[in-house]
């Protein structure tokens, strides 16, 4: 069976994400490690030049003490086998932008000090959008800020995983040749890795049902990227249409995939042991736990054979 998990909030302390994923009976989870919505800045009373040059030759990250033996102590017979964390929502390693590029680096080190300070196997980051430049420029300063941030991380055990996505604007990762190349470029690609989004993916064209057709785009996804590559799945069901290169997720079943990429997913037998990580909406209109609902209905998936 899949290791099914959710993304968990981390209020009232790191350690709260892992004493929920227990009580749903989750073996992974994913987690912020700051706020998704704030860049990290100076301390009150520093200068800002002062505590970026301090923080690059830092190898610790922001996380007390407190915080870190906490959270791993809660892990240790919680049955979590995988832990994931997600990048902020604000990290542009695609800008040309040089004054955001820069904070973006800087923002993204401490994204990887403190996934490893809470010794977390993986880190999920978006690509990044290219703006005004290009397709190709963007992928190469990908690879670029990835190559300086391991080497401000030396030796790092966190595994850093390229997120697809669906392709809005002019961010990068909405073709499997955008990861690729990244992945090419890279110094260290077996420092990385690669997260699928089914909701992702599907508004960005490629097809997860039937069988056929889920089985054709994991062949491509294999031809241009490897399957040994895909450490961790995104499971959310889409709001919007087939190739709207809109992001917008719904629960499992509940929305323009259906349950039938579900079905195919869960019960293939080459992901049998890759987290499967919930990013769907927490509550429906009355105010049901939707990640109680959908691991349910994910669970309840495995075995099941297509009706049709």
């Amino acid at each position: 069976m899949p290791l099914f998990g959710a993304h968990l909030s981390v209020a009232g302390g790191m350690y709260r994400s892992v004493d929920t994923a227990r009580a749903r009976g989750c073996q992974a989870l994913q987690i912020f490690t700051a706020n998704p919505q704030s860049w990290h800045v100076a301390p009150p009373g520093r200068d800002a030049n002062e505590w970026i040059a301090e923080a690059r030759k830092s190898t610790r990250g922001t996380l007390s003490d407190d915080d870190v033996t906490a959270f791993r102590r809660s892990l240790r017979g919680s049955g979590v086998r995988k832990t994931v964390a997600h990048d902020s929502y604000l990290i542009n390693l695609a800008s040309p932008d040089e004054a955001l590029f820069r904070r973006s680096v800087q923002a993204f080190v401490g994204e990887v000090r403190r996934s490893e300070q809470l010794g977390l196997h993986y880190l999920v980051m978006h690509p990044g959008a290219h703006l005004d430049s290009s397709e190709e420029a963007g992928l190469a300063r990908v690879a670029a800020a990835l190559d300086e941030i391991h080497g401000r991380c030396p030796g790092f055990r966190v595994k850093v995983l390229l997120e697809t996505t669906a392709g809005q604007g002019t961010c990068l990762g909405h073709r499997f040749e955008h990861l690729a190349r990244i992945l090419a470029l890279v110094k260290d690609p077996e420092r990385m890795g690669v997260c699928l989004d089914t909701c992702h993916v599907f508004a960005a064209g490629y097809s997860l049902a039937p069988e056929a057709e889920y089985r054709a785009t994991l062949r491509e996804f294999d031809r241009l990227i490897g399957l040994s590559r895909l450490c961790v799945f995104h499971i959310n069901d889409s709001l919007k249409p087939f190739g709207s290169r809109l992001d917008r997720h719904a629960a499992i079943g509940c929305g323009e995939l259906g349950i039938e990429p579900f079905r195919l997913l869960v019960n293939d037998p080459r992901f049998r042991a890759r987290p499967m990580i919930l990013e769907t909406p927490k509550e429906d209109d009355e105010g049901n736990d939707m990640d109680a609902i959908n691991l349910a209905t994910l669970r309840n998936l495995v075995g099941s054979h297509n009706e049709h």
